[in-house]
C-alpha cells in the first residue's frame, strides 16, 4: 500500500474500517515505544547479573532494533520503523532528552564542584586532556582510512572525536559505584569528585564542538558568533534568571499548592524557552535546557518537586527512545573487512590508553596507590548519556558518516561494559571487614556493676529511612543516653538508608552524598547542613550526652544489608537498631504505611547474618503521643519471659532507668516448677537490674491463659510509651504458629498486628550462631 506522507495522519480510522494503525503517526508510536521499553527492559534483566547500567542495556536494545540485527529485515523495518516515522521518534525522544538535561543541571551543584579539592580536578584534566589529544591524533588517521571522511573539515572532526573519547560518564559511573560498594571508598570519592568536573568540561566541550559544526559549511565566522552567543546566554542566565529563580523558590511553599502549580509550569516553560533559544543561537536545545537547569537553587523543597513531577515520566518512558534511536541508527554492517573491524579495535584502544594512562599517571603523582590508580583510570573511562548526545550531533550535522558512527558507538558500549569486571579485577578495597569471631552483647560489656575504667562505651548503630522516623528515634536515643559522668558513654551512627534506583534523583544523590559511610563525617565542621535527618541528629548531639556521627548509605535494596553489616562490624557496634517495614503516619490516622516487602527483606537478612545484637523499632510515634511537660517522663515497659534474648532486652532496658523513664520490668511466670540453666540466667539478669537500678518498678504475672493475652493487654493499656520484648522466648506456647512478621518473633508480632495497640515495640534479638 503506497502512503501519501504529505497528508499522514495523527491517527486511524480503526481495523473496523479496513484502516491499518501502523500507516498513521500517533499509532505507530505508541507501537515503537512499547517495542523499545520491552527489548530495553528485557535486556537490562539479563545483564542485572553482570552489574551493568541500564544505559547498555537501551542501546543494545536499539542496535538490536535496527539495522545492524532484527532491522536486516526490510519488512520489519517497513512496518515498525519506517523512513517517515524517523523524525516523530527522535523529537518525542528529544523532548525527554531536553527534560532530562534539565535534572542534570538541577543536580549538578557548582560550589561543590569548587570544592572538590586539587587531587579530582588535576584527574579530571588529565582525563580529559590526554584522551582529547589522543583523540584528535586519530581522527588524522580515520580521516584518511573511513570512505567519506576526507569531505569533512579538520577542524570539526578533530573536535568531535577529540570529545567523544574524553568525556566521562556522570550518571552512569555513579551506579557502577554503587554496584561495586566503592562510593565510600577513597577510589569512589575521588572518581565521582574528578567526574562530575568532567562534566561541565563535557558541556564546554559539547558547545565548542557544535559551534564549530555549525560553521563547518559557512564562513568561521559564524563559528565565532555562535559560541560568543553561547557564553552570552550563560552569563544572562546566571546573572539575570538565577535571582528570579531564587525569588520563585522562596515563594513556592506547601502552604501554596496553587501558586506552586503556577511556578512549576513557568519553570517548564523556561526549560523549552531555553532550548528554543539555544537552538536558534545554533548550539543545540539541550544544552539551553542543561544552564537553566543550573539557575535552580540547589536541595530545596522546590528542586525536590520538580524533580518529583518530572524524572519517572521522562526516565522511565521518554528517554530510553532517545538511547534506542542511537541504537536504530547504528548500523554495524556497514563495519565490513578485516580492516575496518581493526579499525573497531583501534579506536577502542585509543579511547582506553588515553583515559586510563591519563587518570593513573596524575594519580600517581598524587601518592595514590597503583592499584587504585589504575581503577580509578578505568572508572573514568566509563562513558553514557552526553557521549551518545556528542555522537548523534555529529550524525546530524554530516561529520560522522554511519560507518564512524557504528565505530564509536560501538567504543562506547564496550568500554562502559568492561568498567565493572575490570574494576573488580584490579581493585579490591578492604570492604570485608573481619567479623570478629566472638559475638557482640550488650550484657556484661556495659553493666553499672563495672568500674567506671573497666566499661566499654555503648556503640549503637541506628538506621532510618527518612525524616518522618528521625523524631522517634531521637527520643529513643535521648532515653538510652547517660544519666551521669558514670555511666559507660554512648556512641550513635546514624545510617539513612536510601535505595539506589534508576531515578536521576537516586543517582545524583550519589553526589551529594559522596562522603557517606567512612569516613564518618561530622557536618557541623561544614555549617549549614544540607540534609534534614543529619541536621536533627546535630541540633540533638549538640545539647546531649551522645556523640552522634552521620551517614548515608546509597544501595540496592539486595545488597543495603551489606552496607550495614559493614559499619556494624567496622564501628564494633553492640546494637543495631533497624526501623520496621511499616511506618507510623500520623495519630489522627491510626494506621501503618508499609514500605514493601523488600525492606522486611533487608531487615531478616540483617538478623540472620549480624555479629551482634539486632533490634525492629515499630515505631507509633514514641514520645510524641501524649502532650508532656518538661518533667513528665516516657513511660517504658520490658515484658521479659526468658531466654537469652529477653535478658539483652533487660540490659538495654538497664540504660533507659533514669529520670525521665519511668521504666516497668514485667516478668510473665508460667505454673513450671522446671529450674534449668537459663531460668538461672533469667533470675540473676532480674535481680542484677533491681539491685542497679531502684527506681524501676517490678511486676510479677502468672501467666495462666497464655502469653499473647498478656501481651495485648499491656499494648491496649495505653499506659506506656514504648514496650520493650525479646525475639524469641524459652517455652512459648506460640511456637510454630504462623507469623505475618516472623522477623518481629511471637509477642513482637502479636504486638505489632493487633489492632488498637498505641505504644512503640522494640524487639531485640542476640546474634545467632553460625553453623
Amino acid at each position: 500500500m503506497a502512503l501519501n506522507f504529505t497528508n499522514m495522519r495523527t491517527s486511524s480510522d480503526g481495523a473496523w474500517q479496513g484502516d491499518n494503525p501502523l500507516h498513521h503517526a500517533f499509532p505507530l508510536l505508541i507501537v515503537q515505544t512499547l517495542l523499545i521499553l520491552f527489548v530495553s527492559r528485557f535486556l537490562a534483566f539479563l545483564l542485572k547479573p553482570l552489574r551493568q547500567p541500564k544505559v547498555i542495556a537501551e542501546i543494545l536494545g536499539g542496535i538490536l532494533l535496527g539495522p545492524s540485527a532484527l532491522g536486516r529485515n526490510k519488512d520489519f523495518l517497513e512496518i515498525l520503523f519506517p523512513s517517515w516515522s524517523t523524525p516523530i521518534l527522535e523529537s518525542v525522544a528529544s523532548i525527554g532528552l531536553l527534560f532530562y538535561l534539565f535534572l542534570v543541571g538541577l543536580e549538578l551543584d557548582l560550589i561543590s564542584i569548587r570544592r572538590s579539592g586539587r587531587r579530582a580536578i588535576s584527574i579530571a584534566l588529565a582525563g580529559i586532556s590526554l584522551p582529547f589529544f589522543f583523540g584528535v591524533g586519530l581522527s588524522f588517521f580515520t580521516r584518511k582510512v573511513i570512505h567519506g571522511e576526507n569531505k569533512v573539515g579538520y577542524p570539526q572532526l578533530l573536535v568531535f572525536t577529540g570529545v567523544a573519547l574524553s568525556i566521562t560518564a556522570f550518571p552512569v559511573l555513579a551506579r557502577i559505584l554503587a554496584e561495586l560498594k566503592l562510593l565510600t571508598t577513597r577510589v569512589g570519592e575521588t572518581a565521582m569528585a574528578a567526574a562530575a568536573f568532567n562534566d561541565i568540561a563535557a558541556w564546554i566541550l559539547l558547545a565548542l564542538a557544535v559551534a564549530l559544526a555549525g560553521g563547518s559549511h559557512k564562513s568561521p565566522l559564524v563559528s565565532i558568533w555562535v559560541l560568543i552567543s553561547g557564553v552570552g546566554f550563560v552569563v544572562f542566565q546566571l546573572t539575570l534568571v538565577r535571582p528570579f529563580m531564587n525569588w520563585v523558590a522562596k515563594r513556592c511553599s506547601s502552604d501554596h499548592d496553587l501558586v506552586d502549580e503556577a511556578y512549576i509550569c513557568l519553570t517548564l516553560a523556561g526549560v523549552l524557552l531555553s532550548g528554543f533559544m539555544t537552538d536558534m543561537i545554533g548550539i543545540h536545545a539541550i544544552f539551553g535546557a542543561f544552564v537553566f537547569g543550573l539557575t535552580i537553587p540547589k536541595g530545596g523543597e522546590f528542586a525536590a518537586r520538580l524533580t518529583k513531577r518530572i524524572e519517572d515520566f521522562v526516565s522511565g518512558l521518554l528517554l530510553p527512545l532517545y538511547f534506542a534511536s542511537s541504537g536504530l541508527k547504528t548500523d554495524v554492517a556497514k563495519i565490513q573487512g578485516l580492516r575496518a573491524w581493526g579499525l573497531v579495535a583501534l579506536v577502542i584502544s585509543v579511547s582506553c590508553t588515553g583515559k586510563i594512562l591519563g587518570t593513573f599517571l596524575v594519580a600517581m603523582l598524587f601518592m595514590i596507590p597503583v592499584r587504585e590508580s589504575l581503577a580509578l583510570g578505568v572508572l573514568m573511562n566509563t562513558k553514557g548519556l552526553v557521549e551518545l548526545i556528542v555522537l548523534n550531533i555529529g550524525k546530524e550535522k554530516k561529520i560522522l558518516n554511519d560507518e564512524m558512527f557504528a565505530i564509536l558507538t560501538l567504543m562506547a558500549v564496550f568500554t562502559t561494559f568492561m568498567t565493572t569486571p575490570a574494576v573488580m579485577a584490579i581493585y579490591k578495597p578492604s570492604w570485608d571487614v573481619i567479623a570478629s569471631q566472638t559475638p557482640r552483647l550488650l550484657q556484661g560489656q556495659h553493666s553499672p556493676t563495672k568500674p567506671a575504667h573497666r566499661r566499654k562505651d555503648l556503640r549503637i548503630l541506628a538506621c532510618v529511612h527518612g525524616p518522618g522516623s528521625v523524631p522517634s528515634l531521637i527520643n529513643l536515643i535521648e532515653s538510652v543516653a547517660p544519666a551521669s559522668q558514670h555511666s559507660s558513654p554512648l556512641k550513635v551512627y546514624v545510617m539513612h538508608l536510601v535505595e539506589l534506583t534508576d531515578r536521576s534523583s537516586s543517582i545524583m544523590m550519589v553526589h551529594r552524598a559522596r562522603k557517606n559511610g567512612f569516613p564518618f563525617i561530622n557536618r557541623l565542621c561544614r555549617g549549614v547542613s544540607q540534609d534534614q535527618i543529619p541536621a536533627a541528629f546535630e541540633a540533638y548531639g549538640q545539647v546531649g550526652q551522645v556523640t552522634i556521627r552521620h551517614t548515608t548509605a546509597i544501595s540496592a535494596l539486595s545488597t543495603m544489608q551489606e552496607d550495614i553489616l559493614h559499619v556494624a562490624e567496622a564501628k564494633t557496634v553492640s546494637l543495631v537498631i533497624l526501623p520496621f517495614n511499616k511506618q507510623w503516619r500520623r495519630e489522627e490516622e491510626k494506621e501503618m504505611e508499609d514500605l514493601g516487602d523488600d525492606w522486611k527483606r533487608v531487615n531478616q537478612r540483617v538478623l540472620s547474618t549480624a555479629n551482634c545484637s539486632v533490634a525492629l523499632f515499630v515505631d507509633r510515634g514514641f514520645g510524641s503521643r501524649r502532650e508532656r511537660g518538661a518533667a513528665t517522663p516516657k513511660r517504658v515497659c520490658i515484658l521479659f519471659l526468658g531466654g537469652p534474648d529477653d535478658r539483652e532486652a533487660l540490659e538495654f532496658g538497664g540504660r533507659l532507668a533514669h529520670s525521665s523513664v519511668m521504666l516497668t520490668v514485667v516478668k510473665c511466670i508460667r505454673d513450671s516448677l522446671e529450674q534449668n540453666h537459663e531460668k538461672e540466667l533469667d533470675e540473676a539478669a532480674v535481680a542484677e537490674l533491681r539491685r542497679c537500678y531502684e527506681s524501676v518498678e517490678y511486676i510479677e504475672k502468672v501467666v495462666t491463659g497464655g502469653i499473647a493475652g498478656t501481651a495485648v493487654s499491656i499494648g491496649l493499656s495505653g499506659e506506656y510509651d514504648l514496650v520493650i520484648v525479646g525475639k524469641e522466648q524459652q517455652n512459648s506456647e506460640l511456637a510454630g504458629h504462623q507469623l505475618e512478621h516472623a522477623e518481629l518473633g511471637q509477642i513482637g508480632d502479636t504486638l505489632a498486628s493487633s489492632p488498637g495497640i498505641s505504644s512503640s515495640v522494640l524487639v531485640i534479638q542476640t546474634p545467632r550462631t553460625r553453623t
